[in-house]
């Protein structure tokens, strides 16, 4: 081999493996947090975290972080939505400060902000979240996500034949109780009011309305009836149809455009008693190592550089954000939610 040769030969692997290390320094260093934060977080040597996700997920990533971060001392509480914020109000009445995280609903954001109850932090695990997951004024950061889509059994409705709109998801012909629709699915009329306009997103939800869609409660439960052939169309969420096709059922789906996406946010106590070891759980379940673990849970991650299972659940579709700060009258809009499908 020519002296030539062997220098380029020598460049090229001296190059490949350069960068090769630079890449994983800088994996490395995004992993490695604040000093301070860690030394305050040991002195608390505790963490209480709220959260409405399951119990089972919950404190597997509990274990995870405790494991990371031994010298902490984490205590979890679970349950649903509207029990978890009246929990917390009445702690804050009786001027307890128990809490020091909370993963909830998007809808949670608006009374915990009116309230006094949230503190503004932005991780630096945020800088590989797309901005408009994000809170301009760091109250909430998604922890992940879940979108709205319009699902199908497929010995019931040929592919050619699938609305692929939301133009053509109200023409007559899958009038008549054809369309399994949630009746408290709130946020997908909250998300196209942000992409569409007030007006003509009411507008259209009158037109599903109109087409006499099958209401009933529950994602899961009409996902698996439609895979049941109850309905030929079904709109829920894109986690809950793709379990059912890795299960084989004959069902398959895709995203209308503008896909509605729910983001479930992550949130630090204004008044939290741990508020070191807070900032390090919620920098750990933003980093690619936490993120990584809500994809092996089934759960839809937000970093750029953690792939749904598979992509598609979060790629290669246009989307809006439900945003928190869109919720500052939940109440009127389950009102005129009902009254357009004269639900209760």
């Amino acid at each position: 081999m020519s002296v030539m040769k062997t220098k380029t030969l020598a460049a090229v692997i001296f190059g490949f493996t350069f960068f090769q290390f630079a890449g994983l320094y800088s994996s490395m260093a995004q992993m490695q947090p604040d000093p301070k934060l860690i030394e305050g977080a040991k002195k608390e040597g505790q963490m209480v975290f709220y959260t409405t996700m399951t119990l089972d997920q919950s404190k597997e990533v509990i274990d995870r972080f405790q494991k990371k971060y031994p010298f902490i001392k984490p205590t979890l509480f679970r349950t649903g939505g509207g029990p978890l914020l009246n929990k917390i109000f009445t702690e804050a009445r009786a001027g307890q400060n128990l809490w020091d995280v909370t993963v909830g609903r998007a809808e949670m954001v608006v009374p915990l902000v009116d309230r006094k109850l949230l503190a503004s932090y932005r991780s630096p695990e945020t800088k590989m979240i797309d901005d408009d997951l994000v809170d301009k004024e760091g109250y909430w950061t998604a922890y992940y996500v879940i979108s709205y889509v319009l699902g199908w059994h497929t010995k019931l409705v040929k592919r050619e034949d699938v609305p692929r709109t939301y133009e053509a998801l109200v023409d007559p012909k899958w009038k008549g109780g054809q369309l399994s629709f949630d009746n408290e699915a709130y946020g997908m009329l909250q998300g196209l009011m942000r992409a569409w306009g007030r007006e003509k997103a009411i507008a259209y939800f009158r037109r599903i309305a109109a087409i006499e869609p099958s209401m009933k409660r529950g994602n899961t439960e009409r996902v698996a009836l439609a895979a049941a052939g109850e309905y030929p169309l079904t709109i829920s969420y894109n986690q809950t149809f793709e379990r059912m096709v890795a299960r084989g059922a004959p069902m398959d789906w895709l995203a209308l455009e503008p896909a509605v996406v729910s983001a479930f946010p992550i949130m630090i106590a204004a008044k939290a008693a741990h508020p070191n070891a807070a900032r390090l759980y919620i920098d750990f379940s933003l980093s690619k190592e936490g993120q990584e673990m809500l994809r092996g849970m089934q759960r839809i991650p937000v970093r750029k550089d953690v792939e749904p299972n598979p992509p598609r659940l979060f790629r290669g579709y246009k989307r809006i954000v439900e945003n928190p700060e869109d919720y500052k009258d939940f109440e009127g809009l389950v009102k005129l939610y009902n009254e357009i499908f004269k639900l209760r």
